[in-house]
């Protein structure tokens, strides 16, 4: 088996074969010696820093093979890993998710079209929605309020999405969310193919999911009825960050489709390091991956004795939040760990890890922080963070030794870190207090006035955030990560919208505006 970081790397002869595949054609190319009068500038010969690959960074050379036309050594990668994956084709990419979900958005709905879409989806959506010109009717997830997160999409709401709009060409959904929330993929699929409708499923955080059966890691899209799936090898997979993978298993959208879609929306140039990386990730699983899925299963087990017994710091669905009832989550992806801790923000928790325990974090949200892990990771890094959690769980215990000095957060505290917006934003309705249920996306959206490319083309103007209700938004405006609009162009800004930023921003949230910048202010079109 491999072993990850910190420890010696063992990986079994017939893994070392199978990932070899494309590696040997890049270095048995390099050793021909041929003097290279053609790109990359690099030439071979210089490199652009230490360590980087650059002798398998070719172009689309004689005995190698062309991504958007594969014929040779790439078509036969990608064919072993459709068929680790259970796809009819799969095809790589080199530019992420982002990359296929563009191409498969604009293969499924022609400009003009008509959509149903998961309005926590990725920003990526968006910007498919943008540059067909899309009419985007909103599928709203149920609101976990606990935790504060999105929760499943409803077949039944899909039903009657589809029953309002006749003339929908796809739905799109993301299962898992960032935070590891599934959605009934094989019930929505059941009802868009009664419908003659396609399924596009981003699957970016879930490219481990259905490959190993008997794990407790749940099924893959790929194989629940989704026509395209989406997946970012890169996020839960040993591949390089970039690398993504398209899956097709559609009667409902042409294969060549997708092909030429992705030749419109991915680079001509594409890396062959990053697709050396995905087709040895597929010969690592093929030989070594349900070994590897086996001990990954055993540390999450561990994890989860061990959060039985903390008091102040929970765990999304392990420890004793296993027990309690999350009626808005269909299903979770046990890889996820979404934690939070009594009193404090997650960017609170965050740092804690980090500067105590040397634990970097993927994300920290409200009052949230996640703990991503995958395949590759170690024994002792899940013991690190066990330590962490219960040394922190210990000092909550303890208000002399609490990290914040005994004093949990309080609306108060959060109002004194709010941005300049040139008025205090009103508490009723929408609490700014943390821990306070919330509502979800559905009350905190508003209208929707014009299409988001209509919107981002129209003449606007730069407000306070404090006086945007009413007011229609010309810009998008997300925490990132995730990465999911909070204000969408073309649609009314809501007193819940703005009150949500302004939640957010005093959490310590990351406000990224696609219009300008600086935190209290928003875009919105003129009168």
């Amino acid at each position: 088996m491999i072993r990850g970081i910190g420890e010696r790397s063992v990986i079994s002869d017939e893994a070392k074969q199978n990932k070899a595949i494309l590696q040997a054609q890049l270095e048995s190319y390099a050793a021909k010696g041929l003097y290279p009068f053609h790109m990359p500038g690099h030439k071979r010969r210089l490199a652009p820093a230490p360590d980087l690959p650059y002798t398998w960074d070719v172009t689309e050379v004689e005995g190698l093979d062309d991504l958007h036309h594969a014929d040779g050594i790439l078509q036969q990668a990608m064919r072993r890993t459709a068929l680790l994956c259970g796809a009819r084709r799969t095809w790589y990419l080199v530019g992420g998710s982002t990359t296929g979900i563009l191409a498969a958005v604009r293969a499924a709905a022609p400009g003009g079209s008509e959509i149903i879409a998961a309005r926590n989806c990725h920003k990526s959506v968006y910007h498919a929605v943008e540059l067909g010109d899309l009419d985007v009717h909103w599928l709203f997830p149920e609101t976990d309020p606990d935790w504060q997160i999105n929760g499943s999409i409803r077949p039944e709401d899909v039903q009657d999405a589809l029953e309002q709009h006749p003339h929908a060409a796809a739905v799109i959904v993301t299962s898992p969310t960032y935070e590891g929330v599934l959605s009934d993929i094989r019930g929505i699929a059941g009802i868009c193919h009664a419908a003659g409708v396609p399924l596009i499923v981003d699957e970016a955080h879930g490219a481990h999911l259905g490959l190993f059966p008997g794990t407790v890691f749940p099924d893959s899209s790929v194989h629940l009825g989704a026509d395209i799936v989406i997946q970012s090898a890169h996020k839960t997979l040993p591949s390089l960050t970039q690398t993504a993978l398209l899956h097709w298993n559609s009667a409902l959208i042409p294969e060549e489709e997708i092909a030429h879609q992705l030749d419109v929306f991915e680079t001509s140039s594409p890396s062959y390091p990053l697709l050396a990386s995905l087709d040895g990730c597929t010969g690592i699983l093929t030989s070594d991956g349900r070994e590897l899925f086996q001990d990954w299963q055993k540390r999450l087990a561990h994890f989860h004795e061990a959060a039985l017994a903390l008091r102040h710091v929970h765990v999304l669905c392990y420890g004793k939040d296993r027990a309690k009832p999350h009626p808005a989550i269909h299903a979770s992806d046990p890889g996820k760990l979404l934690a939070r801790a009594d009193g404090m923000r997650g960017r609170e928790l965050a740092d804690w890890v980090r500067e105590d325990f040397r634990i970097e974090t993927e994300m920290h949200c409200g009052r949230n922080v996640l703990f991503m892990t995958s395949c590759c990771d170690t024994d002792e890094g899940f013991e690190r963070l066990i330590r962490a959690l219960r040394e922190l769980d210990r000092k909550l215990s303890v208000p002399l030794q609490h990290p914040c000095g005994g004093k949990p957060v309080r609306e108060e505290e959060a109002a004194a870190a709010a941005p300049d917006s040139g008025k205090a934003p009103e508490s009723g309705g929408y609490s700014a207090a943390i821990g306070a249920k919330i509502p979800g996306l559905r009350e905190i959206t508003g209208t929707k006035r014009t299409g988001i490319a209509s919107a981002l083309r129209s003449p606007s103007a730069e407000v306070p955030l404090a006086e945007a209700p009413g007011r229609i938004s010309a810009e998008y405006v997300m925490a990132y990560p995730p990465g999911i609009p909070i204000l969408v162009p073309g649609e009314e800004i809501t007193e819940g919208k703005v009150q949500e930023l302004f939640r957010l921003s005093r959490e310590g949230a990351n406000l990224i505006r696609s219009g300008g910048s600086g935190t209290g202010r928003c875009r919105v079109l003129k009168s």
